[in-house]
């Protein structure tokens, strides 16, 4: 199909992709070992590793955007550098401190889009 006139291809009926996956000797030996083989294994641990990391990515993601927005719009502001080191430490005070003297629109945007990467540290 095409999305306004770029060229895109269909994905499998099941969703499944194929893709190249580079793993040690090791690595190929342990899952040629499991039941079902190499994808349903591979599978196995990804969904596992989703869901023990759910929360941890979540932050990440979260840090990530607010990082992109500090960047942006307070890259040049005063406390910018303190401000980003607190936020990727979990420290709302510190932050908090850092962004108090910027403009209110992106102090309150920027502590608005930190607030759940603290909530959930």
């Amino acid at each position: 199909g095409t999305v306004t006139g770029v060229q895109t291809c269909a994905l499998p009926i099941l969703g499944v992709v194929a893709r190249e996956v580079t793993l040690l000797p090791r690595h190929w030996e342990w899952l040629a070992t499991q039941p079902g083989g190499a994808s349903i294994a591979l599978r196995k641990l990804v969904e596992e590793a989703r869901r023990v990391h759910e929360g941890k990515d979540r932050v990440r993601l979260v840090r990530e955007c607010t990082y992109r927005f500090l960047s942006s719009l307070a890259g040049n502001l005063p406390g910018f550098e303190e401000a980003a080191r607190a936020l990727f430490a979990g420290d709302a005070r510190r932050f908090q401190e850092q962004t108090e003297a910027w403009p209110v629109d992106v102090r309150d945007h920027a502590r608005k889009l930190a607030e759940a990467s603290f909530a959930a540290a």
